[in-house]
This record gives C-alpha cells, structure tokens and sequence, in this order.
C-alpha cells in the first residue's frame, strides 16, 4: 500500500492524461511523476533517508503535490504544515517532529527563520537576512533525472504526520501509516459515482487531511482537478462554470459563503452534480435553499485526521438523511460508547468508536495521549453521537462543547441549527458561559448577513418560538465574522476567550 505507488498505477492505468489545471497551467499525470522523481533524487542527494521528516509549507499549488509524492518515493515522511499559521506553531512542529527538510515559499521564510535545516523555496529566493542557506526549487531540481526508483516502505511505515489545529492546545502530530491512507483513499475512491472525464474543483488546503484524501482518491481513479492556490468565492464560481466543473469538496463555512454571495447569479453552475461536506457540522437549514440556488447534492460526511480522515458519508445516488453524516464506508465500523466503554444500542447517544485499518498509528511522541485515544481496539473521537436502524451517523456534538445548564445537558449545534434558519444570520456558534445559579449558560455569537438587521432579543425570541426554553441564548453578541481555522472550521475556543 505504499503512498507513492499510486501515482504511478495510475500512470500505467489510464496513460497520459491532463490531471491538473492551476492558474492558467496545464499538467499531465506524466508530467507530475516526473518533477517528483527530480524531487525525490535531490532529497536523497541531501542526505534524506527513509524515515526521515520533511516538511511542506506552502498554499495549493503543483509543487505541493511534486513534493508529497517525492517525498514518499525518497521513503521520508510528509508532515504537512497549514500556511496561515503562526510562526510559534510552525516552529513547534518544525521541533516535534524533527523535520530535516523544509519546502516553503519566499513570502514565508519568515515562519523558519533561525531553523538550522535545509530550506527549498519555490518561486524565487528569500531575502538574504532572513534565510541565507536557502535554495530555490528550480535550482534544486535542475539538473536532477526525471526518473527514481521508488524506495520500499511497509504498511505500518509512516507517510505522513498531520498536526491538528490545536482546538484543545498545543498541535500534536497524528502519525498516519501507508495503509492508513491508502485503505482510506481506496474505500473513498469506491464511493466515487461521477465522470473521470469531467473536472472537478479542489479548494479544500492539501495541508489538511480532508484535502489529502481528495488528492489521493484522485490518484487512484485517474480523475481530473481545477486546483485553486485557496478557497474564494468568485474563484469557485467562475471555474465551475468555465470548467463545467461537476464536484467538490469543501467545508460548511464555504459552502454559507457561497450562498450569501452576492453576485453568485452571473455564475452558471448546472454542471455540479455533488458538493461534499465534512470536517464541521454542516446546517441542515442551508442545505435546500443552497441546492435550489446552485444545483447537485450537498453530501454531509464525517472524519478526524487520526482516521486518515473519512469515517463516512452520504451516498450520492443513495439515501440521504438531513442532519446525518451518512453511512460508514467500506471497511469502517462505528460504534456508540458509554462513559465505560460499553456498545450502546441503537438511537442512544454517546461517543462515537471508529475501529478500521485508517485508524491511526497514534499521536508522534505521545504514548499517554495515544493510549487514551486508542482503547479496547477503538478510536475513541470526543465526538458525541448517535445511529439509527438503517447504520445512519448522526453527529450531535463534541464532547468537550456539551453545556451542562442546570444539569440538563444543551447541544451547541442544535441551537445554531435554529440560528442558522433566522434570514438575518449568516453565521453562528454556541458556547457555555460560567453562571453562578445555572453553572452555565447558552452564548450565541452571530455575524450578520450583508445589509441584514438584527437585535439581540430579536434572536433570542426567534430561538424561543423553536427551541425549548432553557436551551436558548441568555445572550447574543455580534461580530463582522467568527473565528475560524485555516480550513474554514469557526473555532469555538476563540469565542470562549471573548467571555473571560
């Protein structure tokens, strides 16, 4: 199951064909093996061996994707780092993981200034005060052979270590094996119900599982992609319709940003057959009004980077059930636990166990936390759930964003479900506030739609004519937006820090 296999098979599979579109570029899968051969050749004249730790630090672009699969051919370990994120964090994963190499970007050079490894640019040089023994891609790749054969890796071996955003603290690494991705790539890829032939639309940051995943199955089923450097609005637009684009996969935030664009109706997108959504809760109150504005489906599914990451999902030519995540995919089971690890039946909530072979190796260097996570052959997410008769998920909150108001116990998301449907709000979070008498009490924060008006007590008789009582805001605060992670999740913990 090695990684780097798979772009290869998918050479000998389909021949020569256009894989990637970026800015104005076209590239072949043939094309895209051979840069990565280059890649791999110059990080073993470096001194890189298998095993080894390089990190990648830039937006989407080709190169990210040369890098990747260079690097798994060398036999070393991609850590993926997101590009928005500070240079403490950087620095802290450079150090955790004890990369020997980092490929990055002159504008952020900043990021590493002071590491002592070797550091590759792509497009153009770093100023000579911040980063002096820096060498440029093109340089580096120059006169290095378009071919390398690729270095053996087991199963078990490492490809990847992908840090979580830090919801909880400090960034911890999830260390993913070969077959952790490969499994869950080829169990994707089996879901795949659409033309290979058609584009399709990636946005989602390939630094980040879900954008991992989607590079993967690509590999494996030969399909073709409109790579944009991040996510935007008018971007998206206009590539689907230029491109008669007919999938993508995105995030819940993008998709609201979507359907509150204001010039969305110049953009024809009748080609969209499928808008896959994970990584957050998706609104069950956008989702018709979206799909009558843009056409296709929009498929809610679920997964955690220590799943490498896809848990499950809905099926585009199958049943859908509003507010579910859909069904495990092939080779994954789920469970629901009770406070002693005990299998719950059927329609009783608790937190969710995945057991499969894209379950982590564990969290890099953290034997306690991953013994934690890793019990009784089960994944243990934090992650509060339930299923029904027919195997449907149902993801009813985090566990550690449960509020306790009065020992009855209030779930976030079913209060932004009603949030959501106010025709003011375009976007919102719940959290718990400390409160003497109650222990805790609801806080809305809310960020209005352009033009839009709204008061507090508007909001919170709103939430009153459909939720009971106790579950609803005691206070609402508005913000010009939410706080949110490179990938577009809103990041309760921010919000929790405005309460203090």
């Amino acid at each position: 199951m090695n990684l780097a296999r798979l772009g290869e098979e998918s050479v000998e599979r389909f021949g020569e064909y256009t894989a990637l579109h970026f800015e104005g570029r076209d590239l072949t899968n043939v094309e895209q093996q051979r840069t990565a051969a280059r890649v791999a050749r110059a990080l073993a004249r470096m001194g890189v061996s298998p095993g080894d730790r390089v990190v990648v630090l830039l937006p989407n672009c080709p190169e990210v994707l040369a890098a990747y699969t260079g690097i798994l051919k060398a036999g070393a370990v991609i850590v993926p780092i997101v590009f928005l994120l500070s240079p403490d964090e950087v620095r802290h994963i450079l150090a955790d993981s004890a990369a020997k190499v980092v490929i990055t970007a002159p504008g952020l050079a900043d990021k590493v200034e002071g590491w002592p490894g070797d550091v590759i640019l792509v497009g153009g040089e770093a100023p000579v005060s911040t980063m002096k023994a820096a060498r440029a891609w093109e340089e580096w790749l120059a006169r290095e052979p378009d071919a390398f054969a690729t270095v053996e890796r087991a199963d078990g071996d490492l490809a990847v270590i992908l840090y979580t955003s830090g919801t909880t603290g400090r960034p911890k690494g999830v260390a993913l094996s070969h077959a952790n991705l490969a499994s869950n790539a080829r169990a994707a890829a089996s879901l795949y119900e659409l033309d290979r032939e058609r584009w399709s639309l990636g946005v989602l940051p390939l630094s980040h599982s879900y954008g991992l995943v989607t590079l993967n199955a690509g590999n494996i089923l030969g399909t073709k992609s409109v790579l944009l450097r991040w996510f935007n609005p008018e971007a998206v637009l206009d590539a689907i319709a230029r491109f008669r684009v007919q999938s993508m996969a995105g995030v819940p935030t993008m998709y609201v940003y979507l359907l509150n664009y204001p010039d969305a109706d110049r953009f024809d997108t009748s080609s969209m057959r499928s808008w896959g959504s994970g990584a957050a809760a998706l609104p069950s109150e956008i989702v018709e009004p979206f799909e009558k504005k843009f056409g296709g489906r929009l498929l809610e599914g679920y997964g955690l980077t220590e799943a490498s990451p896809v848990v499950s999902t809905t099926r585009l030519s199958g049943v859908r059930k509003l507010g579910s995540v859909g069904q495990p995919i092939p080779g994954v089971e789920v469970t629901i636990l009770d406070d002693e690890d005990r299998a719950l039946p059927v329609g009783e909530t608790g937190e969710i166990g995945v057991r499969g072979p894209n379950v982590m190796v564990g969290y890099y260097g953290l034997p306690e936390e991953t013994a934690r996570a890793l019990r009784n052959g089960w994944l243990h997410t934090g992650d509060v759930g339930r299923l029904d008769a027919d195997g449907f998920l149902y993801v009813v909150e985090r566990k550690k964003d449960l509020i306790i108001r009065g020992g009855f116990n209030i779930y976030p998301r079913e209060v932004e479900e009603v949030l959501y449907a106010h025709p003011a709000v375009a976007e919102a979070a719940v959290v718990g506030m400390h409160d003497p008498l109650m222990g805790e009490e609801v806080c809305a924060f809310v960020a209005l739609k352009g033009g839009a008006a709204a008061d507090a007590a508007a909001i919170i008789g709103f939430c009153q004519s459909r939720l009971a009582k106790y579950k609803c805001p005691r206070e609402v605060r508005f913000l010009p937006s939410l706080p949110k992670n490179p990938v577009g999740k809103i990041l309760r913990k921010e919000l929790r820090t405005l309460l203090r």
